[in-house]
């Protein structure tokens, strides 16, 4: 069959070769199996799409947690967001701060902090009801210097005298309102020595820092939470006795007013699984 071509002289034109029965065969044949192809990888597409946290679908979580917590988390929560497919963006802060700050309404849709601290922020409407979780306790502890000479801590007497005769003590900031503070406070009342130990005080804005202030040899002694000897480098820590320990417990809460509550919900419950449970142990913790 000869179709004519516009230019070319008359009677010359370009052949075109329709298909035969057989090409016609292998052509639909060729259609069929790329089309069964392309039907078959967005299928399998799909799926694995369905089977992957989606991006604009991942809830934003803010954390709030005491100082503490700042060298522990950030691991654990990256390998929360890998399983859940949410983001959390942490915060670190003495808990006395962190519950003034959620008092005040900072947006926060998870807050850790003491467990009378939950309580009253409870008893204030700001937590959901319903959601406390006890995550971990920690005792106090004095801190020594690495290598200097331990001090007779065997009784409410030997520390008593211990802490008279040190030239220097580091010690939680009352203001910032941290566990370590609170109980600091507390012990020397109850040893009748606040005003003499005053003088020779060294406040400090957190636990870690108090154990920073020992290891640098700003302070002969410093009393805080136990789990701070694995943070801090350059010091050993003396156990106090039994008859004036105490503990500091941490306990989740989620905001009353966040947007996240499901995913406040999976982030409050995966810090009570056993992956986190070890690491805390491993860092001087005793989980609830």
């Amino acid at each position: 069959m000869i179709i004519s071509t516009a230019g070319r002289p008359h009677g010359t034109g370009t052949r075109v070769n329709w298909p035969t029965k057989r090409n016609d065969s292998v052509f639909r044949h060729s259609v069929g199996s790329t089309f069964s192809a392309i039907i078959s990888a967005a299928f399998y597409s799909s799926l694995l799409i369905a089977a992957t946290p989606s991006p604009a679908h991942a809830a934003e979580i803010n954390l709030l947690g005491p100082a503490s917590f700042r060298i522990l988390f950030p691991k654990l929560l990256t390998e929360f967001e890998k399983s859940s497919g949410n983001n959390v963006t942490a915060g670190y802060a003495p808990l006395g701060v962190i519950t003034e700050r959620v008092i005040k309404g900072e947006p926060v849709d998870v807050a850790i902090v003491s467990g009378k601290q939950n309580e009253e922020l409870q008893k204030q409407g700001k937590l959901l009801a319903g959601s406390r979780v006890e995550i971990a306790q920690v005792g106090f502890t004095v801190f020594i210097k690495k290598g200097a000479a331990k001090p007779d801590l065997s009784s409410a007497d030997a520390l008593k005298r211990a802490l008279l005769a040190a030239e220097s003590i580091a010690v939680g900031d009352p203001a910032r309102g941290g566990g370590a503070s609170l109980y600091t406070i507390g012990l020397m009342k109850r040893l009748g020595i606040s005003e003499e130990v005053k003088a020779k005080s060294r406040l400090e804005p957190s636990g870690t820092e108090i154990a920073e202030a020992v290891a640098k040899g700003e302070a002969e002694l410093g009393i805080g939470v136990a789990s701070d000897l694995s943070l801090v480098a350059g010091i050993e820590s003396v156990a106090l006795p039994a008859e004036v320990q105490n503990y500091s417990l941490y306990v989740a809460g989620i905001i009353a007013d966040t947007k996240q509550v499901d995913a406040a919900k999976e982030l409050t419950a995966f810090l009570t699984s056993p992956a986190v449970n070890q690491a805390l142990t491993d860092n001087g913790f005793e989980p609830r």
